[in-house]
């Protein structure tokens, strides 16, 4: 075990719901705040949950490899990711029972994993580079701030459950 504490951040979006969806997460070190990795990938076309489990998952991959065995925070602005990961809420969709077991998995690679919910404006790094995955393959300008959904539904830990499946790799930089 390390003696390094960690905290991640991670989010996941969905421009339509399902739609382009990405997914970011950055790794922090918990006493000095110091960015430790970013991860940030476009899935594809999937539903805003598929992307915010995404996220947790390239999040705890990139945890376990910077510092294994190390405790870990992870801060999301999806309540139904951070019950569901607590163990407090069912996981009935049948499309994120897989992403949560991969969650699980990479997970064990950490020592104690605890999930927080924090509100939007505390979750601003992760959501930024979910938004540049976004923009990236829908050629739009990239912009700070929530993105929305056409008819302007905010996205982020919205409805649903299906969509398509992460490649579960993600880039590193």
């Amino acid at each position: 075990m390390t003696g390094r504490r960690l905290i991640i951040q991670a989010d996941g979006g969905s421009r339509g719901n399902p739609g382009t969806a990405g997914y970011g997460a950055v790794v922090l070190d918990a006493v000095t705040g110091e960015v430790l990795a970013e991860v940030s990938e476009a899935i594809g076309h999937a539903t805003n949950n598929v992307a915010e489990y995404s996220g947790l998952v390239a999040g705890l991959r990139a945890a376990g490899k910077l510092a294994p065995g190390a405790p870990a925070e992870v801060r999301m602005d999806s309540k139904l990711v951070v019950e569901q990961m607590s163990g407090r809420w069912q996981i009935k969709h049948p499309d994120l029972r897989p992403l949560a077991a991969q969650a699980r998995q990479a997970a064990g690679a950490l020592g104690r994993v605890t999930y927080t919910w924090v509100p939007r404006e505390r979750n601003t790094h992760a959501d930024r580079l979910a938004n540049q995955a976004m923009d990236a393959v829908s050629g739009r300008p990239s912009v700070s701030g929530r993105a929305k959904a056409p008819g302007g539904a905010a996205r982020g830990s919205g409805g649903g459950g299906g969509g398509r499946r992460p490649s579960g790799t993600a880039g590193l930089w």
